[in-house]
């Protein structure tokens, strides 16, 4: 048996990845245990349609996939089965490939975001605004459902009565919206001088600045919040526990 033929084999499947957070860390974890028949590659796609193809061309060694930006409402139209978390949510970013080749979708951004936010939540944040409504906005969402939190989705486009324009947030919203969560691609690497457009002067020390962003570690739009006084955070560590989360769901019998 080659080499090649005895990995088990694992996917980030996304768009222009290669900054890869998901490959570096498994990559590493998988030297850390000792793991030589395993490897990490990506599966950068530029149109989810080119994913059965691949799926096929690694049928035999594929084991999981974990999936990011701009494909985790779209992978839907690929599963055989959905995990009733991610079904909740609307968004998947871990597969799970069974041994007959079947394809199970679950949400672990949820598991990550709610674990890393927790610590830091304090008795005045009951109100949230979530910026952007991509694939990961979904799990941020749910999370504040779980927790009661109320919130309003921030987008240029606003749909129904839980979204706003970013024109939409006045002082008097900021005064009463101490969470704020950025899901936006806005101020990744290497335009770490973009941001999203909120009204940053009507931050305090109550806000609780959350970044999905990990790279950079501090983006601007946290930078903004952190010279008002508020407590930031950035992605790393939702990252991590979600990956843990899908190494789990990967291993489970």
């Amino acid at each position: 048996m080659t080499e090649k033929e005895n990995k088990h084999l694992y996917a980030l499947v996304g768009k222009n990845i290669s900054y890869s957070f998901s490959r570096g860390y498994f990559t590493k974890k998988f030297e850390k245990l000792d793991l030589e028949d395993h490897k990490y590659i990506n599966f950068d796609i530029q149109s989810i349609h080119e994913l059965p193809q691949k799926i096929k061309e690694n049928k035999k060694r594929l084991k999981g996939m974990n999936v990011t930006i701009p494909y985790k409402l779209e992978v839907f139209n690929f599963l055989d089965r959905i995990d009733k978390k991610a079904l909740k949510v609307g968004a998947v970013n871990t597969i799970k490939i069974s041994k007959k080749g079947r394809l199970k979708g679950y949400n672990t951004d949820v598991y990550g975001f709610k674990k890393s936010l927790k610590p830091l939540l304090k008795k005045n944040h009951k109100k949230a605004l979530i910026l952007g409504t991509g694939g990961a906005s979904k799990a941020v969402a749910f999370v504040f459902e779980t927790l009661e939190i109320k919130y309003k989705q921030v987008s240029r486009t606003p749909e129904g009565k839980k979204q706003i324009s970013y024109s939409d947030i006045t002082e008097e919203m900021m005064s009463s919206y101490h969470l704020i969560v950025n899901c936006t691609p806005l101020g990744t690497h290497p335009n770490i001088e973009n941001c999203p457009d909120i009204p940053y002067e009507f931050i305090s020390s109550k806000h609780l600045l959350y970044d999905l962003i990990y790279n950079p570690t501090e983006t601007t739009f946290l930078k903004k919040g952190k010279e008002k006084g508020a407590t930031i955070k950035n992605g790393l560590e939702m990252l991590e526990l979600q990956a843990e989360k899908a190494w789990e769901i990967w291993n489970e019998d």
